[in-house]
């Protein structure tokens, strides 16, 4: 069973990467070279089955839609994204000091893979315990919160075992396979609910979203017990007070390390982006489970047309893509707001909304995975945990500020938030463009 298994493997490892391509090993211990095959398929399965748990329970999307279903007060909605991104960072410091004490790191993936699962699952569980709208969206709140948190010690985990299976020059495909096969199903899903009558009617739909959220999460964990990690070094753990100070010197001594969080913060406005412009969409349209369904289905085709494209850019040129991709996000957010300016009835129509986040969605595509490959080729095996736990922390911080200002410029005005928006965006698309190519 074993040796068909690594038959299959190779087998799709070579179609996914190309057979003369695949022979070629760098930048992983010469150990982890044979396992590489089945470590590529596996890692890319399990992260795509994590796409597919993001798109199924997306605070951008599905989640608001279940909190006015139920009845929850309104100010809640805006706590989803701002819990789900900032609370996913905060724990990355401590986590990868943790980390780098064991040898083998992809236990930590696993259980937090799973620990999401089951707290999706218990989202659906309350709803259905049916508490009331106030205290089943505080249920929500918190369970979202366990949620972050587990993912926030996956995703330090993910980078550093990817960094030591997957070689340079391929991980920015596992992504983009990941990303591919998550937003097939994610815009499956979505045109179903839109389309398919008996669905669009029953409420309780977005319960089975989340609950078939929770299972794929749990799979996505068994599956990436399964890769083959080589132990790696473990002389490097040091406490938490250390591992501050040495952090604390690598943001002030590497200036590429700050060109790189400078960009990255910038950035941030393609995320954020999105519940504006579902918020403007859900106003047009009422509020509908059809209009949820699009809304996904776009967000799932943006992924799956565009992600194998952005991860083979990724893999040349980490840098490229960010740019491009903020590029994109900057221009379409000009574009809505001139359409806000002069054409603004043009708004009402819900599919010039969908198609808005379709473009954005591709455009975030672009930069999730640009960002990520650039900083994993950036680093070396040494300092990728570091690396990563310190920009995710940093970035933790950087949202909530950002979300602040955000909030309050969008308590304002609109237009004024998407001129923002669109402004950061391009700021972004300059200093992304301007970062060295670690790929060469």
């Amino acid at each position: 069973m074993a040796k068909q298994d690594t038959t299959l493997s190779q087998q799709i490892y070579d179609l996914a990467i190309g057979e003369d391509a695949a022979r070629l090993c760098r930048d992983i211990p010469e150990a982890a070279c044979h396992e590489q095959p089945r470590n590529f398929v596996r890692t890319t399965l399990s992260q795509a089955m994590s796409q597919i748990s993001d798109g199924l329970v997306n605070p951008k999307t599905v989640l608001p839609w279940l909190l006015a279903a139920i009845g929850a007060p309104a100010f809640m909605v805006s706590l989803l994204v701002p819990i789900r991104e900032a609370l996913a960072l905060f724990p990355q410091l401590i986590v990868g000091s943790v980390v780098r004490h064991f040898a083998v790191r992809k236990w930590f993936w696993v259980g937090g893979a799973i620990a999401q699962g089951l707290t999706a699952l218990a989202m659906a569980a309350i709803v259905l315990a049916g508490f009331g709208g106030t205290a089943t969206g505080w249920g929500i709140i918190v369970l979202l919160t366990l949620l972050s948190l587990a993912r926030g010690v996956s995703s330090v985990a993910s980078k550093d075992t990817l960094g030591k299976t997957v070689s340079k020059n391929r991980r920015g495909r596992v992504s983009g396979y990941a990303t591919l096969i998550g937003g097939i199903v994610t815009a499956c899903v979505g045109a179903a609910v839109a389309l398919i009558p008996e669905l669009r009617e029953r409420q309780d739909v977005i319960l089975a979203l989340i609950a078939a959220g929770g299972a794929f999460w749990i799979g996505g964990g068994l599956v990436f017990a399964g890769v083959e990690e080589v132990p790696g070094a473990t002389e490097g753990g040091v406490g938490l007070m250390d591992s501050l100070n040495e952090m604390r010197g690598i943001l002030f001594t590497n200036r590429e390390f700050r060109h790189f969080l400078t960009a990255r913060i910038l950035l941030l406005s393609s995320a954020l982006a999105a519940p504006i412009y579902v918020s403007i969409a859900h106003e047009a349209t009422g509020g509908s489970l059809a209009s949820l369904g699009l809304l996904m289905a776009a967000t799932g085709v943006a992924g799956a047309v565009s992600s194998s494209i952005w991860g083979s850019l990724a893999d040349r040129s980490s840098r490229m893509a960010m740019g491009l991709g903020s590029a994109i996000a900057g221009t379409l957010a000009a574009v809505i707001a001139m359409l806000w300016i002069f054409m603004h009835s043009a708004l009402a129509h819900p599919l010039v909304l969908v198609a808005a986040l379709f473009i954005l969605s591709i455009a975030h595509a672009g930069i999730r995975i640009g960002r990520k490959t650039q900083l994993v080729d950036m680093a070396t095996s040494e300092t990728r945990a570091q690396y990563t736990a310190l920009a995710n922390t940093l970035m933790g911080f950087a949202l909530l500020v950002y979300g602040a200002i955000l909030g309050a410029i969008l308590s304002f005005s609109t237009l004024a938030a998407l001129i923002f928006l669109s402004a950061s965006a391009l700021a972004g698309t300059a200093l992304s463009f301007a970062l060295r190519n670690v790929q060469e």
